[in-house]
């Protein structure tokens, strides 16, 4: 994947438990490409793949986190449902996903936000949809998300009013789950909130990860849940968990 004028496709980093997901175009504002959506798919299915990646961070290079879809490339290769089908399997993702918001979030890339787990900002971050002055109908996806995850009042801002909200308005909202004070002091902060859950029992975690998320959208599979719940009572990792907690010591849990 070579680089050109306006930047370089994203990259996937893998350290332990946490993968990270860089969008390296910023001298566009991250915009991305109809080829980025093919990059960023596989990453997801190489993630997916990996059962020790408990955590998966998305991250930009700039100024902005994303400004979303190449608007100039609109209209053939049927873009619109590939980005719909990237911020779904980013939603049905296997880790535990962070989207992290120093700056600008726009267009589409809203919707990738909003199919993270968790949303973190600094107070350059601002977002904005501008779909109904384009002239473009949101996908079905992207809708559901707003409406299930914000609430209609506030999709409804987002999307009929197309307004401009600033860090401050998207905390009020709830699109972003906390606010820090500095870009710097966001950084540590999903730092230490991977690390956190990187430390997690992964079946219990991604477990309720992924059902809480199909409880969200009414598509709770009760059957697959029980048996998630048997093989977490039944994991080694459920005795370390009380042997740790006994002992006073962190626990080592392996997924088993």
């Amino acid at each position: 994947m070579s680089e050109t004028p306006q930047g370089q496709p994203p990259e996937l980093a893998v350290d332990g438990h946490i993968a990270v997901i860089t969008l390296r175009r910023p001298e566009v504002a991250n915009r991305l490409e109809p080829e980025d959506l093919d990059v960023l798919r596989q990453y997801l299915q190489t993630v997916n793949a990996d059962s020790e990646i408990r955590v998966l961070r998305i991250e930009g290079q700039g100024r902005y986190f994303c400004s979303g879809f190449n608007i100039g490339r609109l209209g053939g290769e049927d873009v619109g449902a590939r980005f719909e089908a990237l911020a779904n399997a980013l939603e049905q993702a296997r880790p535990v996903t962070i989207a992290v918001l120093h700056g600008g979030v726009y267009g589409g890339a809203t919707d990738l936000a909003l199919a993270c787990d968790f949303r973190f900002g600094a107070p350059e971050a601002d977002m904005h949809v501008p779909a109904a002055r384009l002239g473009l109908l949101f996908y079905r996806g992207g809708l559901e998300r707003y409406v299930t995850r914000l609430g209609l009042a506030a999709a409804r801002r987002v999307m009929l009013l197309a307004e401009r909200l600033d860090a401050d308005a998207m905390l009020r909202i709830g699109y972003l789950d906390a606010l820090e004070a500095s870009v710097d002091m966001l950084r540590s902060r999903v730092r230490e909130v991977s690390d956190r859950l990187a430390g997690m029992a992964p079946l219990a975690l991604l477990g309720m990860k992924k059902h809480m998320n199909r409880i969200a959208r009414g598509l709770l599979d009760a059957d697959e849940l029980a048996s998630d719940i048997a093989r977490a009572d039944a994991s080694d990792d459920l005795r370390e968990g009380a042997l740790a907690w006994r002992e006073k010591r962190a626990p080592r849990f392996t997924g088993h």
